[in-house]
């Protein structure tokens, strides 16, 4: 019986991998697709959102199996319960993504504001976390989900650092204000992938250590 609930875990914590894999993709897609104003990969972002929104199912079920049919205690426990929670910030941040696209598919209909470079910033710190975050998590390892919390604050100056530029230049240019007001809700859609991101990092504490990191960060 301890085999068959190794084996379950195993091909629950590849199924995480996977999901966290597309949900990221999706991330990187979607900049891909406000940057270089590429349309064709929009319907990429939302193929990829139905994979994601059946692994959630997937996952789902496959926790409450291994709970109902082995009964785990104490850390096994906590993993398949944190690894429900991790299903749900991967479904969340993937919706993030779409968001995304929605709003890229009506600023490609108008000419670019400025160069991006704050937002593809961005979009690259909180793959990674999101990366690391799931890593953190499979492999219980601690200190990596330590420096992913670190890193959101970075995501936050950078998010707020656009909306003070952004909010600059529709004082000063009022025919930018609809553009300059998506971008600045992507940038915020980019923060709340790196929340998520940061939701599974302290996940990963909390299965590890039994220690609730929410809200103080220690």
């Amino acid at each position: 019986m301890e085999r068959h609930f190794d084996e379950e875990l195993q091909a629950l914590k590849l199924q995480l991998m996977k999901m966290s894999a597309l949900a990221e993709a999706m991330i990187g897609e979607a900049v891909r697709a406000l940057v270089d104003r590429d349309e064709k990969v929009i319907a990429t972002v939302y193929e990829r959102e139905k994979e994601v929104n059946h692994l959630q199912v997937v996952i789902d079920e496959m926790c409450l199996t291994l709970i109902a049919l082995h009964q785990p205690a104490a850390g096994d426990l906590r993993f398949i319960l944190g690894a429900a929670k991790t299903n749900s910030d991967l479904e969340r941040l993937a919706d993030q993504a779409v968001n995304i696209v929605d709003k890229t598919t009506k600023l490609l209909q108008e000419p670019p504001l400025r160069p991006f470079i704050i937002i593809p910033k961005m979009a690259t710190l909180v793959r990674a976390m999101v990366r690391d975050s799931l890593h953190a998590f499979v492999n219980r390892d601690t200190k990596l989900a330590g420096a992913v919390l670190i890193r959101d604050d970075e995501v936050d100056a950078l998010k707020r650092q656009i909306t003070v530029e952004l909010s600059e230049l529709m004082t000063k240019d009022p025919g930018s204000v609809s553009r300059a007001l998506a971008l600045i809700l992507i940038a915020r859609n980019l923060e709340r992938v790196g929340d998520h991101a940061t939701n599974i990092a302290e996940n990963s504490i909390f299965v590890v250590e039994g220690r609730d990191v929410r809200h103080h960060g220690g």
